[in-house]
């Protein structure tokens, strides 16, 4: 639970980051100043919920913290993505999602999909382009799939986290 907790606080931090940085370059001239009138998009638009569409979102200044009073539209919670299944085309589980990896401007680039194994013994984590990745809803659930099956994900190159870095490195073989 506290894993997933930080996780989403990681990733809320730094999709913050990507919005106060869409909303400082305003014709206002001063950074980080809002007017509440600003638009812009963040992630892509795939039907999956992110916030591909151009949507108003009301900003309050507080010091230099942007403080949001409106939601952008659009947006995917962390929860519909993190630790959460994924099925190949004949829903069968091929994986769940361990990681999401983060571009500068905090655009998800590619999520790690932790793939065979049994109570954690014999796992691989490998990474996927997160466009790889759909979204469907079934029975108010998100349900992720991708074109892809188990065998291919297994054969994938793996990938480990390094906790001294902090960061993802090819496994060794």
């Amino acid at each position: 639970m506290l894993k997933a907790i930080m996780f989403a606080a990681a990733l809320a931090t730094a999709g913050a980051g990507a919005v106060y940085a869409q909303q400082s370059g305003g014709t206002s001239g001063s950074p980080g100043v809002g007017t509440g009138s600003e638009r812009g998009t963040m992630g892509t638009e795939r039907g999956r919920g992110t916030t591909g569409q151009q949507g108003a979102t009301a900003t309050q200044n507080l010091g230099s913290a942007q403080i949001m009073t409106t939601l952008p539209q659009h947006a995917s919670a962390v929860s519909n993505w993190y630790d959460q299944n994924v099925y190949d085309t004949q829903d069968n589980k091929i994986g769940e999602i361990k990681d999401m990896l983060l571009d500068q401007q905090g655009k998800v680039q590619a999520v790690i999909v932790s793939v065979g194994g049994f109570l954690g013994m014999g796992e691989k984590d490998v990474a996927v382009a997160f466009d790889a990745v759909n979204t469907n809803q079934r029975e108010n659930k998100w349900w992720l799939t991708m074109n892809a099956n188990k065998d291919q994900l297994r054969t994938a190159p793996g990938f480990r986290f390094d906790r001294s870095k902090q960061q993802w490195t090819v496994a060794a073989r």
